[in-house]
Parts: structure tokens; C-alpha cells; sequence
């Protein structure tokens, strides 16, 4: 699975590079309204201007060359075969490129965009279908000889790794990878912009930043959190404000002046490279270069990243700069149920083992998939994207096959941690290259192939060894975690003492992060939670980083609480206060203590959590919820179902994604979850010959012109999922095909969306060729361009920012009529 294409040979892409390392680059501004002011039709994918007017194209690109960009981005955003037709790619692709080339630019981009579709579990794109989208675009623009590519308005880090790869796996181009945030400082999908700084340059792009979306002044905190980790340059490319609608017309609010004061703070942070996006002008782009050249004639700010040991979920970063436990009950060593679920591929049982982990105190998750009678790398691409889809904490990729560490690492939403390597020449020399092309942090073993040293001495060698081995594939040490092996205190109790040095000389000589499987000391032993326990403790205090322990363990658990304050990391004992009453519980469990009522040799566990369904939902087992809504229908009714069951917990899952502790992937889980127990029900009823609950009849559509639809098929799931009814029209849809739909099947509530501010007029026409029909119907739009002051101007009826806020207005709608 490996490409053997180098990162890089030394020549190419070194013009672009070269440049930069000089000082800064500037790029172009806005194109798609560029077009817009010189005639592109509203609704007009604006890579047909490539072929139909391409003196207009290369005038636009003259004009910002004229004013100084350095880098000109070739009209080429949206040209993958999901939004255009694939035959016509090659020309479109070589057109845009050639023109782009007639500006006289110094260096030309081709413009990489998002496809447009969901990646899985939460839509229908895989991730080699991604691959392929983006590597056919690839090898077009290196055909067509492109400077650099710029992968920009991404949304979803596992869509953006996708792209990445595909651009270093087929090219020797060099990257800048730019994600779009919203106004809660993360994406639409829900990544903040350190988690994304730290996967992207991991993964070798070569700046990363920020663009589109907001202005300047809102990106301006997002910047100052890239810059304290990105040890590549930053790129900022803002909008010229939020867009406004006057007298019918899209205006950007922001002024030449005020942009470029907010992207002077950003440069004088350190910001190496600037252009702007939508609403910016040549006028924009000639303001930044003299302020580059009367400014920052001495050259780029010095900045100093903080050097962090992290890893990374797609939407969540763990830093081990705490005691962090690292859940270990998903490897089948010894657990008959888990070896048995593998083996049927039950992701229901690994889906429920990870969420009570996590629900336990596990910050990250080790996952190993290794029986020898399935294909374990087949089987470790399904685990890794199963749990991605209901845990936002990191994960372990743990095996001893290379080919699954490799597959899991591929298809790793982020920077997982890879478990593991050790002083072996043969195994470093397979595994460091994963961990350097996929960006992993790994785990290394002091071992070698004379075994286990019995010194501390002679353990901390082989870690200098795994480090400095390291470092020559371009891994630095504080992306290796170094364990220092833990051995039965039955049978090797003399090596338990050597372990414990081994850690303090670790962090001693060699400034390492470490991790160990603690529960090994206690094994043969009887009371094995109070050894367990005892031995972490001491483990933390010799300098321990990780540890791999089931953080179901109560004992264990509150040994972290207990040392996280005694360490001074849980300032202010607020954790350790916050948790009182829980840690009171698990300490009448210890063994030993007056409260306990276990056997001294019992491992004290968590109660499992009651399997409602209700649980399942809001856990997103969507697999699990089939089966229980199944059994639930010999007690109660299909509606009071829908009522103590569906609504509650969608409920709670709106409740918690508003308050921003979950998000979208995890919201669109849970109603995955509804829907297939709704199927149940459905089902049941048409056995019964009786009719679905319905809440209402809801038309959806998004407006002609507009072939964006991940947020209107969101939507969709959501109405559904609380009991309306849905038409779907689809994507870009004929104004006359709503009109027609409404009068034929009297619909009362209709929903449009759309993604693009040329398409809003569209909206507008919509809903006035619906009332000059005389049809009599209410109108909720939504939309990423979309605001109040939007919907006054197309003449709807409410604003739906939102899935959630979809389903509280045709909740409010039909509860009226």
C-alpha cells in the first residue's frame, strides 16, 4: 500500500519554495466574484468561463499579477467529477491552467476544492473514492504544469487527507491546505484549527492556514492558535467580511483598508503567506504588497511553535502533557467475547466497548484487530472507521502486522498513535516510514533483538537508539512515546524496580514522553487491583506519560485523579473536587477498604450502562438499534416509542450539539441511529396494516443552479427522524418542478437551500413563481450563505441556521395548523 513515489525530488516545486523561504507570498483574491461582476450567469459552474469567455478568465488573473500577487490560482475550485462531467475535466483543467499561465504570474496554483459529498460512516463517499476523485485532478494539473496546488475551503480533515495523499502520491507538488471555520472556531464537520494544524503538517503539507467563511477580524484568534503550533508557514486567506445583501445585490462590507490592517496583525504574528477570498479585488491584493514592501521589508517574524507530543481525533487533540489513560479493552488478548465479535464482525460490541471507555476516563483508545484467521488489515481499516464515528478521542493503532498499521494509518481520521516499533533494525525500517508518511505518533518498545535488557541502562540505550533511528526518517523525538517495558512482579520482581528506573532516566537523559501497560506487574498475583493501582502510582511518579489500563477500573481510575493532583496537574484539585462523590464510590471499592464488598482479588469495574434505546441513540449505535426497538414492540406501542424513546434522546443530542460538546459527525450517528429503528417501526406497522405517525408533509429542494445538497440531505435525516414526512426534490432543482410538486401534493411547509450566494437569487424566483401561482404555503430557507437578512430578501418565512432549527420550525409550523 506504500507509494513509491518520493516526497519530493530536489528540483521540482523548488521555484515556489525557494520563494518562500526568502520571505513571504501572496496570493490572489476572490475569482468566483470576479466572474460575477464580469458576467458569469447566476447558477454557472464558473469553470465554463474556462472555455465559453477565457479573454475574461485571463483578464482577472492580469489584473491581480498587475497588482502584485505572486501566486495566481487557476479557475479550477469546483472541476472534480461530482460536480462536473468527468469528459470534460481534461479540457477544462488544461484550459484554466493555461490561462492562468497567460497572466505573466510568477508561480500558478491549481485550485483544489472539497467534492461536495459526505465522507463515510456519515455519507456515502469512501475514502478511496475521495483518493480517486483527487488524484484525477492531480495528474491533470501535472500535465498541464501547475507550480503548486492549493487544497483550500476544506471542511473535513479526512476528505483534506485524502486530497493530500493523493496530491504527494502523484506529484512532486508542493501543498498549502487551508480549512474554512465558522464562527465557533471549527469547521462544518467539526475540527478546530490546532487539531488540523498539527494532522495537516504532520502529514507533510507545506503551509497550512485558514480561509473563506469570515473576515479577517473573526479569523484573527484562529490565527494566533495555528501559529502557536504550526512549524510550517501559515496561510490566511479571509473573506472581505460577511456577505449583506443591498438593493438585491451581494455585497462584502470590508474595506481595503480594514482588511489589510487585520492581515498586518496577522503578518506581524508571523503569517508568512496572504491573498484574500470571496469579496476580495485586485485592489485588495495591490494594498497588501505595499504594505509587504513598507512594512516588512526586513522579511517574516520570527515565531517559536510550541513543540507538543499530541495526538489527534478528527475533531479533538490530546496532549500528553497530563497522566492520560489509554483504553485497553479493545484488544482480543484473553477476551473471548471481543475475539468472538471480531470474527463476526459485531461492531455493535467494539462500538459500545470504546463508548463506555471513553465514558470511563480513557482519553485514548488502543485498538487491535489481531486473530490470525481473518484478514486483520481489512478488519483494522473497518474498526478505525466504525469508532471514529461515535468516539472523538484518538486512537491507538496497535499490531504486529505492518500491512494493518499501514491500512489503519491510511484511512485515520488525524494523527493516530501507532503501537509500535522497537530497537529491531527490520522493524524500525518498516514502520518509521508509516509513521512519517501518515503523520503518526509511535510507540517504541526497548526492546531489541537480544530481548528485554535487565538495566535501566540498557532499556534507556535501545530508546536512544528508536529516538535517533527516528529522527533520520524525519520523525522528531517528541512524536515518540518510549515504553519502557513492564514485567510480572510473580516472576520477575526485581525487573518491576528496574521499570521504575527506567522511566525516571527516561525523562532524565532523554526528554522522552513514556507509556506502559501497567496491569502486566499484577498478573499470577492474587489482589491484583490493589498491585495494579500501587504500581501506577508509582509508575506516574517516576515520570510516566500514558498509561494503557482499563479505565472501567475503579481502583485504577482513582489512582489518576488522585496523583493528576498530587502532581500539580489537576490545578486547584478542581477535577479531583468536581469528581467527589464518584471517586468516594470507587475508594468503598478499593481493596482493603472498610467499604468494600469485593473479594480482595476481584477487578472492580463501572456498571455497565443501562442499554436503553434511548442510550443507543444518544451513543449513535446505530448497528445495536434494530434489535432493541424490535424487542421494545412486544411492550409498547410504535408511538410510544417514537415518544419516551426517539424524541427524548434527540432531544438530548440537539441539546448537546447547540451547547457544543458534540458534533455534527456524532449528531448525524445518532440520527443514523433513529432512522434504521424507525425502519423497525415502519415495518411493523405495514404488518399491522396501519399507518406511520406522521408529523407533516415537508417538500425540501435545493434551488436551481445549486448543486450543493450535504446540508438539505442533513436536514432531511433530522425531519425525518422526528416523524414528518419528507419530499425530497433533490439538487438543483427547476423552479417549475417546486411550483408543480406543491400544487400535486398540497404541501404546507417548504424547505430551499443553498450554498452559493449566486444561487440566492434563484431562492428569491423560487418562492415568488410559488405565490404568483396562487398556492399557499410557508417557506424556511437555510443555507450556508444564508441569514435573516438573506431571508428577507427572497421573502421566506423563517431562517433555519441549522438542522435542529429545521425541526423546531415545522414543529411550530404544524403544531399552528
Amino acid at each position: 500500500m506504500t507509494n513509491t513515489i518520493s516526497y519530493r525530488s530536489p528540483n521540482e516545486g523548488a521555484g515556489v519554495l525557494a520563494a518562500l523561504a526568502q520571505g513571504f507570498l501572496l496570493i490572489d483574491g476572490a475569482l468566483g466574484t470576479m466572474l460575477q461582476q464580469n458576467g458569469l450567469p447566476t447558477g454557472l459552474q464558473p469553470e465554463y468561463f474556462n472555455l465559453t469567455h477565457p479573454a475574461i478568465v485571463t483578464g482577472i488573473h492580469e489584473a491581480y499579477v498587475a497588482a502584485g500577487a505572486d501566486i495566481v490560482t487557476a479557475n479550477t475550485f469546483q472541476a472534480n467529477r461530482h460536480k462536473l462531467p468527468q469528459a470534460q475535466l481534461p479540457e477544462i483543467i488544461h484550459a484554466a491552467i493555461n490561462l492562468a499561465k497567460a497572466s505573466g504570474a510568477p508561480f500558478v496554483a491549481y485550485d483544489m476544492g472539497p467534492i461536495g459529498a459526505l465522507m463515510a460512516p456519515y455519507g456515502t463517499l469512501s475514502f478511496d473514492e475521495a483518493y480517486e476523485i483527487f488524484k484525477e485532478q492531480v495528474l491533470l494539473a501535472v500535465e498541464a504544469g501547475v507550480d503548486l496546488v492549493i487544497l483550500e475551503t476544506m471542511s473535513d480533515l479526512l476528505e483534506t487527507k485524502a486530497a493530500l495523499l493523493a496530491i504527494k502520491e502523484n506529484s512532486n507538488l508542493p501543498v498549502f491546505v487551508t480549512m474554512t471555520y465558522q464562527a465557533d472556531g471549527r469547521t462544518f464537520v467539526g475540527t478546530d484549527p490546532v487539531t488540523a494544524t498539527l494532522t495537516l503538517q504532520a502529514l507533510g503539507a507545506d503551509a497550512v492556514g485558514l480561509n473563506c467563511s469570515l473576515g479577517p477580524k473573526e479569523l484573527l484568534p484562529l490565527v494566533t492558535e495555528i501559529l502557536a503550533v504550526a512549524k510550517v508557514p501559515v496561510v490566511v486567506q479571509a473573506n472581505a467580511g460577511l456577505p449583506e445583501m443591498v438593493a438585491g445585490q451581494t455585497v462584502y462590507p470590508i474595506s481595503v483598508a480594514e482588511y489589510t490592517s487585520y492581515v498586518t496583525e496577522m503578518l506581524r504574528q508571523g503569517v508568512r503567506i496572504v491573498g484574500g477570498c470571496c469579496g476580495t479585488t485586485p485592489a485588495f491584493i495591490a494594498d497588501l504588497r505595499q504594505t509587504l514592501a513598507n512594512e516588512f521589508a526586513s522579511g517574516p517574524v520570527a515565531t517559536t511553535p510550541t513543540s507538543v507530543t499530541a495526538v489527534t481525533s478528527g475533531s479533538q487533540t490530546v496532549r500528553l502533557d497530563q497522566v492520560t489513560v489509554i483504553g485497553e479493552r479493545l484488544n482480543p488478548t484473553g477476551k473471548k467475547r471481543l475475539q468472538a465479535a471480531i470474527r463476526q464482525e459485531d461492531f455493535g460490541y467494539l462500538l459500545k466497548e470504546a463508548i463506555d471507555q471513553v465514558n470511563a476516563g480513557a482519553a485514548i483508545l488502543d485498538v487491535n484487530m489481531g486473530l490470525p484467521e481473518i484478514d486483520e488489515a481489512a478488519m483494522m481499516v473497518q474498526a478505525v472507521g466504525q469508532l471514529q464515528g461515535v468516539v472523538n478521542v484518538p486512537l491507538q493503532i496497535d499490531s504486529s502486522s505492518v500491512a494493518a498499521i499501514e491500512a489503519g494509518a491510511r484511512v485515520y481520521n488525524g494523527r493516530p498513535l501507532i503501537n509500535s516499533v522497537n530497537g529491531k533494525p527490520e522493524t524500525m525500517a518498516a514502520i518509521f516510514p508509516i509513521v512519517k508518511k501518515y503523520g503518526a505518533v509511535v510507540l517504541g518498545l526497548a526492546l531489541d533483538e537480544e530481548g528485554i535488557p535487565e538495566t535501566a541502562a540498557g532499556r534507556v540505550a535501545i530508546a536512544r537508539r528508536i529516538i535517533e533511528t527516528a529522527a533520520r526518517y524525519g520523525i522528531p523525538k517528541e512524536d515518540v512515546l518510549i515504553d519502557p517495558l513492564v514485567l510480572t512482579a510473580s516472576a520477575q520482581q526485581a525487573q518491576v524496580q528496574v521499570t521504575l528506573d527506567t522511566l525516571r532516566l527516561l525523562k532524565e537523559e532523554l526528554g522522552v514522553c513514556t507509556v506502559a501497560g501497567v496491569s502486566n506487574v499484577s498478573f499470577g498475583l492474587p489482589n491484583r487491583p490493589l498491585l495494579n493501582a500501587t504500581f501506577l502510582a508509582a509508575a506516574i511518579a517516576s515520570g510516566l506519560d500514558a498509561a494503557i489500563i482499563n479505565p472501567l477500573s475503579q481502583p485504577m481510575m482513582a489512582t489518576i485523579h488522585a496523583m493528576r493532583v498530587i502532581n500539580g496537574q489537576d490545578q486547584e484539585a478542581a477535577t479531583f473536587i468536581a469528581k467527589k462523590d464518584e471517586l468516594a464510590v470507587m475508594d468503598s471499592k478499593l481493596p482493603g477498604s472498610t467499604g468494600s464488598q469485593q473479594p480482595a482479588a476481584t477487578t472492580t469495574t463501572t456498571p455497565t450502562a443501562k442499554d436503553s434505546l434511548k442510550t443507543m441513540i444518544l451513543q449513535g449505535r446505530k448497528d445495536e438499534t434494530p434489535a432493541k426497538t424490535k424487542a421494545l414492540l412486544a411492550q409498547y406501542t410504535p408511538l410510544e416509542i417514537v415518544n419516551q424513546e426517539f424524541i427524548p434522546a434527540l432531544d438530548e443530542v440537539g441539546a448537546n450539539f447547540e451547547a457544543g460538546s458534540l458534533f455534527l459527525p456524532q449528531l448525524m450517528q445518532s440520527a443514523e441511529a433513529v432512522k434504521r429503528a424507525q425502519a423497525v417501526l415502519k415495518d411493523h406497522l405495514a404488518s399491522q396494516s396501519e399507518a406511520s405517525p406522521n408529523q407533516g408533509k415537508i417538500l425540501l429542494a435545493t434551488v436551481a443552479g445549486d448543486i450543493h445538497d450535504i446540508g438539505k440531505n442533513i436536514v432531511k435525516m433530522m425531519l425525518e427522524n422526528y416523524g414528518f414526512q419528507v419530499v425530497d426534490l433533490g439538487k438543483d432543482v427547476p423552479i417549475e418542478k417546486v411550483v408543480a410538486t406543491i400544487r400535486e401534493q398540497e404541501i404546507q411547509l417548504v424547505g430551499l437551500s443553498a450554498l452559493m450566494t449566486t444561487t440566492v437569487q434563484n431562492m428569491k424566483a423560487t418562492i415568488a413563481a410559488v405565490r404568483e401561482a396562487g398556492l399557499d404555503c410557508t417557506f424556511m430557507v437555510g443555507g450556508a450563505v444564508l441569514n435573516e437578512e438573506y431571508r428577507e430578501f427572497v421573502g421566506a418565512d423563517y431562517y433555519a441556521k441549522d438542522a435542529l432549527a429545521s425541526v423546531t420550525i415545522a414543529q411550530q409550523f404544524f403544531s399552528q395548523t
